[in-house]
């Protein structure tokens, strides 16, 4: 194991390793639209940045192959146009506070998506 996870059995972490598991590797994306992959789950935060509204997908288990029951999906919005989460073919989102199934996020807002069962995401934090 290099970096980060997830982890199997008989791994041994090192120091660095462990102290990399509190930092999150940033990605940028700038399109109006994106489909979470396996490389966004864990320590990853997805930065979106276009200017416009945007929309980012769930992808269903069938291609989000490395996500287990707990895993999660981190997002902010540093563009200034409405980020809107959408659910692939099949997946099932819910979010708190949220008035519809396509929960949305502001500018500067961040939200997590964690997966409770199979095509299953719960969406928490900043979202409208």
């Amino acid at each position: 194991m290099t970096t980060g996870m997830p982890a199997i059995t008989g791994d041994v972490l090192s120091a660095a390793m462990f102290n990399g598991l509190v930092n999150f590797t940033i990605t940028t994306q700038s399109g109006a639209t994106y489909t979470v992959a396996n490389s966004d789950l864990y320590q990853v935060m997805i930065q979106t940045s276009n200017a416009g509204t945007k929309t980012v997908t769930i992808a269903p288990d069938s291609t989000l192959t490395s996500a287990a029951d707990g895993s999660a999906i981190t997002i902010i919005n540093t563009g200034a146009g409405l980020l809107t989460m959408a659910a692939g073919a099949g997946v099932t989102i819910t979010s708190a506070g949220a008035s519809s199934a396509a929960p949305t996020l502001a500018q500067h807002k961040v939200l997590q998506c964690v997966r409770v069962a199979a095509n299953t995401w719960r969406i928490y934090g900043g979202i409208a």
